[in-house]
């Protein structure tokens, strides 16, 4: 299975290029790092929908601190962190974020 992983800068209505997001999966009590990457023009990570990954516990860590910084803003949230878990090999699964200085919105579902 892969992850299609979106931001999406909801102060300007438009993709959040430019933020730093890792994705770590957890192994025992223990977070094991699987990727980093940072988003394209379009808030895409492309090189997660070529990744396969295996069932299991995850987590996505999109660093917004240096992003609203660039924009001349200040973060409530430092770091977003979308904990998900992937139930099936095969189903390719799409995680989008919605990010504010003051507030953040996720999905996931099949991507499609």
């Amino acid at each position: 299975m892969s992850i299609a992983t979106q931001a999406l800068d909801g102060v300007y209505g438009r993709s959040a290029a430019g933020v730093r997001a890792r994705l770590e999966r957890a192994v025992g009590t223990d977070w094991q790092p699987v990727s980093e990457a940072e988003t394209d023009i379009n808030g895409n990570v492309e090189e997660w929908t070529e990744k396969h990954m295996e069932r299991g516990l995850y987590r996505l860590v999109f660093v917004t601190d240096l992003y609203f910084a660039g924009l001349g803003m200040t973060a409530s949230y430092p770091e977003i962190t979308v904990l998900f878990r992937m139930h099936d090999d095969h189903t390719p699964h799409h995680i989008q974020v919605v990010l504010t200085p003051h507030s953040y919105s996720t999905y996931f579902g099949v991507h499609g």
